[in-house]
């Protein structure tokens, strides 16, 4: 079992990495690899400061057929690649978010109706991207998770790597569990 992580530059993606490297084999990868070389059962798309520097990772969420998980910069890359809308949000510094459930799902399974994340909210989704569907808001952002309808493809706005996040090794626990199958 193989999960890498996409280092799109963004200062946690170390984190993402260690919070997995005891279950599966992992590694960070540039985010400028050609998809044909990516050998994984899957993948995490890290958080970063701009989407013009999230490089291959539009071809990764066409191309690759394994599951994805994006994490912040990557769950907008997620949203613009399949046609949603991506716009600066009303708190850009990283603060603590409320979250809301809305559907439990493979992604958040296991998870209580609400709880604490960490999260920057310099960009977020506002319009779900077609064949997607909500899975979390707050009272930040309508749209704190997403998953694609028919492939194992997952949004979720905040850093589950992270400390300051309440079940955030859960929701690392579920990919993994997403990737086995």
């Amino acid at each position: 079992m193989r999960i890498l992580v996409v280092n799109n530059y963004g200062q946690f993606n170390h984190l993402i990495r260690r919070a997995i490297r005891d279950k599966v084999d992992t590694d960070l990868i540039s985010n400028q690899i050609p998809p044909e070389e990516i050998d994984a059962d899957g993948l995490i798309l890290g958080g970063g400061p701009t989407l013009d520097r999230a490089g291959r990772g539009s071809d990764y969420l066409r191309d690759l057929d394994i599951p994805i998980l994006g994490i912040c910069l990557g769950m907008q890359l997620m949203g613009t690649t399949f046609g949603g809308k991506v716009v600066p949000g009303s708190i850009g510094g990283y603060a603590e978010v409320d979250v809301e459930v809305v559907k439990e799902d493979d992604i958040l399974k296991g998870l209580p109706p609400r709880f604490k994340t960490w999260a920057s909210h310099m960009d977020q989704v506002v319009v779900l991207p077609e064949g997607f569907e909500v899975l979390a808001r707050s009272n930040v952002c309508e749209i704190e998770a997403m998953k694609h309808l028919t492939r194992p493809l997952y949004g979720v706005q905040w850093h589950p790597e992270v400390v300051h996040t309440e079940h955030g090794q859960e929701v690392l626990d579920n990919f993994i569990a997403i990737c086995k199958r």
